[in-house]
């Protein structure tokens, strides 16, 4: 199904590590197509952490960059996310996204334009306590 169903949330102390995996049908149904994750904490909007297009380009958001790595298998339809080194502010719930039909810039762009994504996942929860 397209509709991502994520999964490897939890509760880590900070420095820690997870991996977020998260299943769509959009990575092995498409040829072009971005799929990323975002995150969210009460009472903040919702913001960009990572995309990866079918091309394989990815994109991070400052704040993860050198500590978070996107990832794909195409085989199985499997995005993942892996976080090292956890700070207390990663704490938030984590949705994997989908869109179909685009790539390169335009995946690059939506991290700060999340309204852009057509599929989005009931969200993961990921809790850094110090």
């Amino acid at each position: 199904q397209v509709q991502p169903v994520e999964s490897g949330g939890g509760s880590v102390q900070a420095g820690g590590s997870l991996r977020l995996s998260c299943t769509t049908a959009v990575i092995s149904s498409y040829s072009h197509y971005c799929v990323g994750w975002f995150r969210q904490t009460p009472g903040k909007e919702r913001e960009g952490v990572a995309t990866i297009d079918s091309r394989a380009t990815t994109t991070y958001a400052p704040s993860v960059k050198g500590r978070f790595t996107i990832s794909q298998d195409n085989a199985t339809s499997t995005l993942y996310l892996q976080m090292n080194r956890l700070e207390i502010e990663d704490s938030a719930m984590y949705y994997c996204t989908a869109q179909r039909g685009y790539s390169g810039s335009w995946c690059q762009g939506v991290l700060s334009q999340p309204s852009g994504m057509e599929y989005w996942g009931k969200g993961t929860l990921v809790t850094i306590s110090s």
